[in-house]
């Protein structure tokens, strides 16, 4: 991809990943254009102060949901890359209002791959997560979903058409939701609560979600899943290196919660291939071209990834060095 000829937009831009990402993409690589659609205009027009437009003249913003087709439609003129960051993504809200949750994960996922198709977009990158692995919960259950709508989106663009693929990482260091922002507001009060000291989870910057789909972007050839090979961690070991001094309390598991997270099952192991910092999930449909990463190592019979039995950890001097970041 000639990045410098690229028009490119990413939905959901406001959020932590597409801050991250814009940063990366006007500093690095420079796109013809990229465009920041969001539904939230406080959000668009605080990014606006960050990103001014004498200092970055490529940059536009775009109000619009992913919910509206006919504004997808208008939005996607003209761009060759879509990155998909839109979402609702809390556990507990997806879990109270399930509809909106259906409509925003799923029903927008389709709308995305329509007016991709219909407006001729080269690619689309859609974000996904660990939680869409045997999901427990209705969040991972429409992240699923959308994945699955991503994937199958190649068969209805044809061979010459829209390619569509996918990236899934676990927890991204102190994006907004997430637990180090927590446990960083509990201390003041000298007591943290977790929900058990057994769980474990995938950890990953947003710098590194963002290389990550940099990389999608530029070597997809469609219906791929890409997952990056990411450390794991204890939440008590977290708990301790961000509020050393502070009580602990154990509040039991939440509904929807799992006490490890597993980002490559064992099923979708036998179409996945081992590749220098990252993973390749191959779809098993007509589309897909097998000589397509041939260079990949296959994986053992009843391989799974997962946060607990990772052979990468976060050890106490990179916790610290994450507590002191967010002090």
């Amino acid at each position: 991809m000639n990045w410098q000829d690229a028009v490119v937009l990413v939905t959901g831009g406001t959020g932590s990943f597409g801050k991250k990402f814009t940063q990366v993409l006007l500093d690095e690589y420079r796109p013809k254009k990229l465009i920041i659609l969001s539904r939230d205009e406080l959000k668009q027009h605080e990014m606006q102060q960050h990103f001014p437009s004498r200092q970055y003249p490529s940059l536009r913003f775009f109000l619009g949901d992913v919910r509206d087709r006919d504004r997808l439609q208008r939005a996607f003129r003209g761009v060759d890359l879509v990155v998909h960051a839109a979402a609702l993504k809390q556990v507990p809200a997806c879990e109270y209002n399930p509809f909106e949750a259906i409509q925003t994960n799923i029903m927008g996922a389709k709308n995305i791959i329509d007016a991709a198709i219909d407006q001729g977009v080269r690619r689309v990158v859609a974000l996904s997560t660990d939680k869409a692995v045997n999901p427990v919960n209705l969040y991972g259950a429409t992240k699923l979903a959308a994945e699955k709508l991503f994937i199958q989106g190649n068969t209805y663009s044809g061979a010459t058409g829209t390619r569509f693929c996918c990236v899934r990482y676990g927890n991204v260091v102190g994006s907004r939701g997430s637990v180090i922002p927590l446990f960083v507001q509990q201390r003041k009060s000298g007591r943290i609560t977790i929900t058990d000291s057994r769980m474990t989870r995938f950890w990953i910057t947003l710098e590194q979600g963002v290389r990550l789909v940099i990389k999608a972007a530029e070597r997809t050839v469609g219906g791929e899943v890409f997952i990056p090979k990411i450390p794991s961690m204890n939440i008590m070991e977290l708990a301790k290196a961000i509020a050393p001094d502070c009580q602990i309390d154990t509040i039991g598991i939440r509904p929807g919660e799992k006490l490890h997270e597993v980002l490559v099952s064992e099923d979708e192991a036998r179409s996945t291939v081992e590749l220098d910092g990252f993973y390749v999930i191959k779809p098993a449909h007509p589309f897909w071209d097998e000589t397509s990463w041939a260079q990949g190592k296959s994986l053992p019979d009843g391989y799974r990834y997962g946060s607990d039995n990772n052979t990468e950890w976060l050890k106490e001097p990179d916790l610290q060095r994450l507590a002191e970041e967010f002090k």
